[in-house]
């Protein structure tokens, strides 16, 4: 999922009057053949009668055209200025993409949006709520204030299952509390090739340690049937089904993309084990609810490469695997304007991601076009009714489920537990314990409370580095950008001698510990692709850093604050302790909790250390295994007694 800030406005504006123009174009929704209007007595009404029941009863009554709105998925900022299409078009969800906030970006802004876009959809004939969608990825990142997680590939090295739990049951509260009843996550996939700029959502390289970290399905949806109804919990989506972690590099076709919506070039053996593993136990173990399939393609060996079918257009996948053989019962969502890199007009698209199996479809700025164009094709008998059928079925199960029939708006109370002190006190455990000390050589660490600390590099203090991409933006952005510690208060914290000096020019004599904080500045999905503007190596600065400071200053400490570990294969040996600090989020205090022994290094590598950019990919198990670190590496650390 992403938002389009590459998109120029002009198209936008110009999609815009198009989309306004189609919606003029469009018959009324009750006209094309006569339907069942619900009285109070309707049974899909009923509380009472089991979920499978008002699925059967709603959809008998619905027009062709109703049924389609269903399927149909458009963005906030293409329907915000005109609300009515939510009602003309029967529009059955609406989402966020990434910064696509309320003009008013605090929970009470969240909520009265959603509300009033809620209102339109119960303004239509059947009054069928509408499911809004958002990215909470690692919290409910798009809002101001909310408790802002350290990354999955962060929450990987933690190895605590019950955590991420805890962490994304937390989510759920904070992001269903401002309206959203939908989240875009988590991201199941597993990474294999750190050239990947969405390798921070994955929680690491082996499917069994992704599988062991599947419990967040529980924490977003919970345990019980009835859990998804109340103010706690949210629909979850796996994603991105299935290899987007594993393409191959120099496959994307997309813009300057390298490596992010490209190939997984693959058997059906490995891919099973691998990339598909994860969803068998997302479907199987914890039923969750909606799983979104990948931008990117699958080209089997078995019959020659050079064939790839896009993720969205592979009926073998999607029906045949997902739904049949694995038995997945809720909906497939599709991707950002995912279906527009199928092959062929847009008609051709969409007939072949709807027979497919995809259910809905996520248009963010066509919706009006999709509508119209979804009602030609099942009236040219291009796609059978019965499989618009089976995707409305599965959306509005989802719907039961959540309660929206009964409590269609937002349930506010929860809302003060928004950033709350106890949310960022497991937020601030799960920096901490997902600290990974990679080096550690006279016991440099843990460090005595108010030691002489000279502190040097930008991403020591800056809170929109140390919580990377999906933060307020798509991209998220350096600075200011949220509430929450950096690294450099929480060192504060334990230590009333520190000098700050961001590029290491303030003088060092005096100090007893120079602690260089080096790594990335934020950027999400391909946009990160190494070879598109990016690197795995240090930066010119970053170096220069820990060569003026670890010279300088007798422990030197190394903290890399980055989505994926970075080549520092040359500064090592000038360290005498070395952590991997990932993009702990909104909560850097907990990097210092472990820094100076308030609680331990626990911490395993993820994802395998490369000694170089060439070595990617390099995975756990591999006949030629080299790294600089191995995976699941991880020294420990004995707590202080203070």
């Amino acid at each position: 999922m992403r938002h389009s800030h590459r998109r120029v406005l002009t198209t936008r504006i110009g999609r815009s009057l198009v989309a306004l123009a189609t919606i003029a174009a469009l018959p009324p929704a009750i006209a094309a053949q006569p339907a069942q209007a619900a009285g109070p007595q309707a049974a899909y009404l009923n509380a009472r009668l089991p979920v499978a029941q008002r699925v059967h009863d709603l959809l008998g009554r619905m027009t062709l055209e109703e049924k389609v709105g269903q399927m149909t998925q458009a963005e906030r900022g293409a329907i915000d200025a005109d609300r009515d299409q939510i009602t003309s078009l029967a529009l059955g969800s609406v989402l966020s993409g990434g910064g696509s906030v309320p003009a008013d970006n605090t929970p009470a802004g969240w909520a009265d949006m959603v509300d009033a876009y809620q209102a339109k959809a119960l303004a239509t004939r059947l009054k069928i709520p509408l499911l809004y969608g958002v990215d909470s990825v690692h919290g409910h990142n798009n809002l101001v204030g909310a408790t802002v997680f350290p990354h999955n590939i962060a929450m990987g090295a933690t190895r605590d299952p019950g955590l991420v739990r805890k962490e994304e049951q937390i989510t759920a509260i904070e992001t269903k509390a401002t309206g959203p009843q939908w989240a875009f996550a988590p991201c199941v996939c597993v990474t294999r090739d750190l050239r990947w700029g969405r390798a921070y959502e994955s929680f690491g390289e082996d499917p069994g340690l992704v599988i062991k970290m599947e419990t967040g399905l529980e924490g977003f949806e919970g345990r019980r049937k009835g859990d998804l109804a109340t103010n706690r919990h949210v629909l979850a989506t796996a994603k991105h089904y299935a290899g987007d972690g594993d393409t191959k590099f120099g496959s994307s076709t997309s813009g300057t993309y390298t490596i992010d919506q490209g190939v997984t070039v693959t058997d059906r053996k490995h891919f099973a084990k691998v990339d598909l593993a994860p969803y068998v136990v997302a479907v199987k173990k914890y039923g969750v609810g909606s799983i979104m399939p990948s931008f990117s393609s699958i080209d089997w060996t078995e019959d020659g490469v050079g064939n790839p079918v896009k993720m969205s257009a592979s009926k073998e996948l999607l029906t045949d695997v997902l739904k049949q053989k694995i038995g997945f019962d809720g909906f497939l969502i599709s991707d950002w304007e995912a279906i527009h890199q199928i092959p062929g007009d847009y008609a051709t698209q969409v007939r072949t991601s709807v027979n497919a199996g995809m259910d809905m479809f996520m248009e963010p700025y066509s919706a009006p076009q999709f509508v119209e164009t979804l009602l030609a094709e099942v009236k040219a008998g291009r796609v059978k009714t019965s499989r618009i059928d089976d995707a409305v079925s599965r959306i509005l199960k989802a719907k039961f489920e959540l309660g929206l029939f009964e409590h269609p708006y937002t349930d506010r109370s929860l809302a003060g537990t928004i950033g709350s002190p106890e949310h960022r006190a497991v937020a601030r455990e799960a920096v901490a314990k997902s600290q990974v000390l990679l080096k550690n050589s006279r016991h440099a660490l843990p460090l005595r409370k108010n030691e002489r600390i000279y502190v040097a590099g930008i991403n020591a203090d800056d809170i929109g580095n140390q919580a990377g991409g999906w933060t307020v933006t798509w991209q998220g952005s350096s600075g200011d950008i949220i509430p929450g510690t950096t690294i450099l208060d929480g060192i504060k914290q334990n230590s009333s001698h520190v000098t700050y000096s961001e590029d290491a020019s303030a003088p060092t004599s005096g100090s007893d510990v120079g602690i260089v904080v080096v790594g990335e500045t934020p950027y999400a999905e391909g946009v990160g692709d190494v070879g598109n503007g990016h690197t795995l190596n240090l930066s010119d600065a970053d170096k220069a850093n820990i060569d003026k400071v670890c010279s300088a200053i007798r422990t030197c400490v190394v903290l890399d604050v980055a989505g994926r570990p970075q080549i520092v294969t040359d500064q090592l040996s000038k360290t005498d302790a070395f952590v991997m600090s990932w993009l702990p989020g909104s909560e850097g205090a907990g990097v210092a909790d472990v820094l100076f022994g308030k609680r331990q290094f626990t911490g395993k590598l993820s994802v395998t250390w490369p000694s170089s950019e060439a070595q990617e990919p390099i995975n756990i198990g591999d006949r030629n295994y080299h790294p600089l670190f191995p995976y699941g590496y991880g020294l420990r650390t004995r707590p202080h007694h203070h």
